[in-house]
């Protein structure tokens, strides 16, 4: 049980790191949208490079956000049942969920990303805007790498649903309120 309790602190350290990884990118995307917005009313000045940056951005926030959000139970779903349910049963849906969904579906984003960034990097793909953004696959490899991210973050929620059916851990408000601190 010991290496279970390593294995799930270790992964939870990784899910809080995409957190901050999310966050810092949410804090450079508003800047990147400050400074857009200026220097397009004030300046009357527009730069493409800029405007790409913000969806650059944006998809960081987003990619690396996925597997934080699943790690700290900030996702979205069906709460209807889930709620009322105890500890016990909660455990077991996390964990099969993460067995039968999450865990498959980063493989899949993993797979099919890293042939969408390779072949981005053997065309050399760059913004097909004058004053755009090169090296687009920089972008696009982000997409196997947090499917990477996300699949650590399934195998966290099974260390972490085993732990709450060994009774060390239950699901409370802490555990949803993340844990970036």
């Amino acid at each position: 049980m010991r290496w279970i309790i390593k294995l799930d602190e270790g992964l939870t350290r990784l899910s809080n790191l995409c957190g901050w990884i999310a966050c810092i990118a949410m804090i450079l995307m508003a800047a990147n949208v400050f400074y857009d917005v200026v220097s397009r009313y004030a300046f009357n000045e527009v730069s493409i490079g800029m405007q790409e940056m913000e969806w650059h951005l944006y998809s960081i926030v987003f990619l690396f956000g996925i597997p934080y959000a699943l790690r700290t139970d900030g996702h979205v779903r069906v709460d209807v049942f889930y709620t009322n349910w105890n500890n016990t049963a909660k455990a077991w849906v996390n964990m099969v969920g993460a067995v039968i969904f999450v865990i498959p579906f980063a493989y899949l984003i993993g797979t099919y990303g890293y042939s969408f960034a390779l072949d981005s990097y053997n065309m050399g793909e760059g913004s097909g805007d004058p004053g755009g953004l090169p090296h687009r696959y920089l972008i696009k490899s982000i997409i196997p790498i947090t499917a990477f991210f996300i699949a650590t973050s399934g195998i966290g929620m099974i260390t972490y649903a085993i732990r709450v059916l060994s009774g060390e851990k239950s699901y409370s408000s802490e555990h949803s309120a993340g844990g970036l601190a």
